[in-house]
Order: structure tokens, then C-alpha cells, then sequence
């Protein structure tokens, strides 16, 4: 049994992850502030007593033996990390400092969430780990972005000078049940938007291109990666590399609830990138095969069945 530390533990990713590692017969340390993530996320975990819930955030330093710290903890979509964007750097930036040093003190391997925003609006496609990306350092999604490319550069110095292990995946659009409803993503807008019979708002011509994985698929390939060879560090993209437009993710939405909604358009924001889409050959042969297995409208399904009840119940 390994006893492991998970920062952002109740949030989207860190729920299903906490429940996953305390299913394969882990002790689980679940971390989170709730600025994003919610008790009722692990609520049905809380009887375990292998679990423990911790309200804490990570900007400010924390103390725990343990075996391995899964790094989660930051605001994810756009609506939640420009809400503060000084808070959200900070997240990433301190937050990253205090999970490796304490990974430093009690020799834990310690695995960084970051993203596929480290590409910005990518000039190269699809996105391979070795591009360096097309970021706008002052835009408004560069306290997300330039975060998470501060905190991998933290990473690879704290192994590189203090010998800590460490491990660096880039996270492609995940969607899933336990989204909150309200976080901007758009799988869950235009759930929740067909759901409720609105009209589903696509941001520019819906020409453009995100690719999406199931949850499942991405706890899959994080497990995978702590358990990786030891001197595979990363970073190694994982994500779904079948390519969607955001007008067919919106009618495969539409049909699938039935809905009556109408698509409308408004204005692209700010640095919205074009295209994202991962090559995942370096996961492929370094992660036992990983690839993801949950292709979209089976995705959808489960998801859409989640929004269901949560609306149901508000």
C-alpha cells in the first residue's frame, strides 16, 4: 500500500484519480481548497478509511509522509482562472514549489499536472512535446498558461539540482462527470445549454478544432506515467488525438439530448487557439500502449447522464 497525496483531489480529475488509487488498495491524502472543487465530488469516499480529506491551499506549504504527490491543484478552465489571475499564477507557480519541496523532504515521486495551454495557439500540427509553443505572455490566459510552463521549468529544476522524481504530463480537453456546470468548458456549456433548452453559443466561425478525452482515459495514462520507467521524466502529452470542430462537438450534443436548442455565434476571445491536437507517439511507446479507448459520443453519453441528475437535483 503506498500512501499518496493528491493536490486538487476534489476537483474534476483529482475526484475520479482519488477514487481510482483508493480502488487499487492506495492510502489517499486529498487535498483542495474547494475553489473549484467540491465535496459532493468525493463525498462517497469520505466512509473509506484508507481516505482523508483535507481543506488546504496549496500556496501555502504542507506536511505529510508520503510515498507519491499527484500535482492537480490550479484553476483549469478560463471563467475560474481569470476570475484571479494573480491567484491562479500563484497556484501554479507556489503551489508547484511546496508539493516539490516537500517531495524533496520525504523522497516522493511527485507527477505535475500541466497542459496543453504550455502550446499557446500552436503555429505546429498536431502539438509533439518538443515544440516550445506560441504563448502571449501578457494576454488574459497567460496567468494559466505562463503558470504552467513556470511550473514545469520548476519541475525540471528540482530534479535536475535536488534529485527529486518527478513526472510531467500535458493534459488535452478532458471532459467527464464531475465537471462543474458552471466552469466555461465547453463540453459542459453546451450540455448544459442543450439541457436547458438554450441556445448553444459557439465563439467564432466553430471551425475550430479541440480534441476530446474521456476522464477514464486520462487517469489511465496519469497512472501510467507515475509508474513509468524511472528515468522517463516527460513531458508526454495525453489526450484524445481524433479532432473535432467545435459545430459537430455542438450537433453531436444536440442530438444526443434531444434538444431543441439553436447554435448562435459570438465573438472569438482573446489568444482562443485554433487548433489543438496532440500527437500521443511518445505516450504510445513510453506508457505500455496507453492510448485512450473512450471515443466521443460514448463520452458524451455518460456525461450528459451526470448533467442530467446534477440539474435534476439543483
Amino acid at each position: 500500500m503506498k500512501r499518496i497525496l493528491i493536490t486538487g483531489g476534489a476537483g474534476f480529475v483529482g475526484s475520479h484519480l482519488c477514487k481510482r488509487l483508493l480502488n487499487e488498495g492506495n492510502e489517499v491524502i486529498c487535498l483542495d481548497n474547494y475553489f473549484t472543487g467540491a465535496k459532493s465530488n468525493i463525498i462517497e469516499l469520505l466512509d473509506n478509511p484508507y481516505f482523508e480529506m483535507v481543506r488546504h491551499d496549496i500556496t501555502e506549504s504542507y506536511y505529510a509522509e508520503v510515498d507519491e504527490i499527484y500535482n492537480l491543484a490550479c484553476p483549469a478552465s478560463p471563467v475560474h482562472y481569470q476570475y484571479n489571475p494573480i491567484k491562479t499564477i500563484k497556484t501554479s507557480v507556489m503551489g508547484a514549489i511546496n508539493v516539490l519541496g516537500l517531495a524533496k523532504r520525504v523522497n516522493a515521486k511527485v507527477l505535475q499536472a500541466s497542459t496543453s495551454e504550455v502550446y499557446g495557439d500552436p503555429l505546429v500540427h498536431p502539438q509533439t512535446e518538443n515544440y516550445w509553443g506560441h504563448v502571449n505572455p501578457i494576454g488574459i490566459r497567460s496567468c494559466y498558461d505562463e503558470g504552467k510552463r513556470c511550473a514545469e521549468t520548476l519541475f525540471m529544476d528540482y530534479h535536475n539540482q535536488n534529485k527529486v522524481a518527478i513526472k510531467i504530463i500535458r493534459i488535452f480537453n478532458t471532459y467527464g462527470p464531475n465537471m462543474n456546470p458552471g466552469d466555461g468548458r465547453v463540453v459542459s456549456n453546451f450540455i448544459v445549454q442543450a439541457l436547458q433548452g438554450k441556445d448553444i453559443t459557439i465563439f467564432g466561425d466553430g471551425l475550430q478544432t479541440r480534441s476530446f478525452q474521456y476522464v477514464d482515459d486520462l487517469v489511465e495514462g496519469m497512472i501510467r506515467m507515475m509508474n513509468s520507467e524511472k528515468d522517463f521524466l516527460g513531458p508526454v502529452n495525453l489526450g484524445n488525438p481524433n479532432e473535432f470542430t467545435m459545430l459537430e462537438l455542438a450537433q453531436a450534443i444536440i442530438d444526443l439530448t434531444n434538444s431543441k436548442s439553436k447554435i448562435i455565434y459570438l465573438d472569438l476571445p482573446q489568444d482562443d487557439p485554433k487548433q489543438r491536437q496532440p500527437d500521443i507517439s511518445l505516450a504510445k511507446n513510453k506508457l505500455n500502449g496507453w492510448e485512450p479507448k473512450i471515443q466521443l459520443r460514448e463520452g458524451l453519453v455518460s456525461t450528459i447522464s451526470y448533467f442530467e441528475k446534477l440539474l435534476l437535483n439543483q
